[in-house]
């Protein structure tokens, strides 16, 4: 059996918003069993890392909760979902989890800092249970019944410099930490001034992104040849993260970002309400004739136990 698992200390990362463009600081602090992932405002409020919290999918996760806001913790949450941490507590300072390096790498040496600690409290497996599918006929995600956590990912641009990239990874710490956790994300020149004019990509720079001209990468090199398909999938392991376990399940994608990503969590959500009810007993009668509570059901949305 699995058990559950936090860091074993305190540890702390500075920097700025890749959006905001304002100085942030964010302190990773164990939690206990079932806490899950939990971030917590300069004001004290806690805004879980879940589906119902989400409250923007453009360029970036977002979450929020009584009017705070959390910006940019994908890649923060794909470096905690890798590395099996299920329960953590993520104060921050500011509206945005700094950009670093604009990949999940610092995160990862930041929670190596931190040590595990194993919590006497089993995990479950999300065990996808039936194909499930989002999108249209160019972009797209699903999700198909797999013993582990594999994802198979096309990108197909227009542009010279990205052009057609296909990566397929059975997601582990070591491949996730090796192949995926080092491929920052990449930004159009031409759109900069139209998306800092809506608050985007106010922080961003040759520093934390690759920055993608008119027909070439204008940084002095690329991590991988095919970096730009690579976190795409890092972005979805962050964005699959909301789902508050590891998935046992192969997501095959095309073209798809943060808003089909969360689309795919809330289609694998609804999938397991709808077996939940369908496999929940039929109340029993007792005593004078007054129902009895059904026997309790470990069905959890979207998934089946495992």
């Amino acid at each position: 059996m699995n058990f559950q698992q936090t860091i074993r200390t305190e540890v702390s990362l500075s920097g700025i918003g890749l959006h905001s463009g304002m100085p942030v600081r964010v302190t990773l602090l164990p939690a206990a069993a079932y806490t899950g992932i939990l971030f917590r405002g300069g004001d004290g409020t806690f805004i879980p890392a879940n589906l119902e919290h989400l409250i923007d999918s453009r360029s970036a996760t977002t979450l929020g909760a009584f009017g705070v806001k959390v910006r940019t913790v994908e890649h923060l949450l794909a470096a905690v979902s890798a590395l099996g941490i299920d329960n953590l507590l993520v104060d921050i300072d500011g509206e945005e989890v700094p950009a670093a390096d604009g990949s999940a790498r610092p995160f990862v040496e930041l929670l190596e800092r931190a040590g595990r600690v194993t919590l006497p409290a089993p995990r479950q497996a999300a065990l996808v249970l039936e194909p499930l599918r989002v999108g249209d006929g160019h972009r797209w995600l699903e999700i198909r019944p797999a013993p582990s956590f594999r994802v198979s990912y096309t990108l197909d641009s227009h542009h010279p410099a990205i052009g057609l990239q296909m990566a397929s990874v059975t997601v582990t710490e070591r491949s996730f930490v090796e192949e995926i956790a080092p491929a920052r994300t990449y930004g159009f020149l031409k759109d900069v001034p139209l998306m800092r004019q809506t608050g985007l990509a106010r922080g961003g720079s040759l520093d934390n992104a690759i920055v993608v001209g008119k027909r070439l990468v204008l940084n002095d090199s690329l991590r991988f040849a095919d970096e730009f398909v690579r976190h795409k999938i890092l972005d979805l392991v962050g964005d699959l993260a909301l789902l508050g376990r590891p998935v046992a399940g192969h997501v095959v994608g095309h073209n798809a970002g943060h808003a089909l990503n969360h689309e795919l969590v809330a289609a694998i959500q609804t999938s397991g309400a709808a077996d939940r009810r369908r496999h929940a007993p039929r109340a029993r009668t007792g005593p004078a004739g007054r129902p009895e509570a059904a026997p309790r059901q470990d069905f959890v949305p979207g998934i089946a136990a495992g």
